[in-house]
């Protein structure tokens, strides 16, 4: 598992900045991607994939423990779509 501390530890030395301020730029493209998805709207990343929210409808759904019916309420989840430059890196 990479951490974002790491994410940034990699773009500060890439391009000699201080830790501090590739954690920064990992936590402004982290928050911008939130954002969009709050607002509704799909963050695109060519070559890496889509960010995209989608509706999933309420549904009934049963207690394993009891097998009791129970409604799960409509919401709202973020999917993420890989590019198929990355789908091809992932399968060479």
């Amino acid at each position: 598992m990479t951490t974002t501390n790491e994410i940034a530890d990699k773009i500060a030395g890439d391009h000699s900045l201080t830790k501090a301020q590739g954690k920064a730029i990992v936590e402004c493209v982290i928050a911008s991607i939130t954002q969009a998805a709050m607002d509704g709207n799909e963050t695109s990343l060519p070559g890496f994939g889509k960010f995209k929210v989608k509706a999933t409808p309420e549904r009934e759904a049963r207690n394993p423990a009891t097998g009791a019916t129970i409604k799960v309420a409509a919401a709202k989840k973020l999917a993420f779509t890989p590019a198929k430059a990355l789908k091809d890196a992932l399968n060479k």
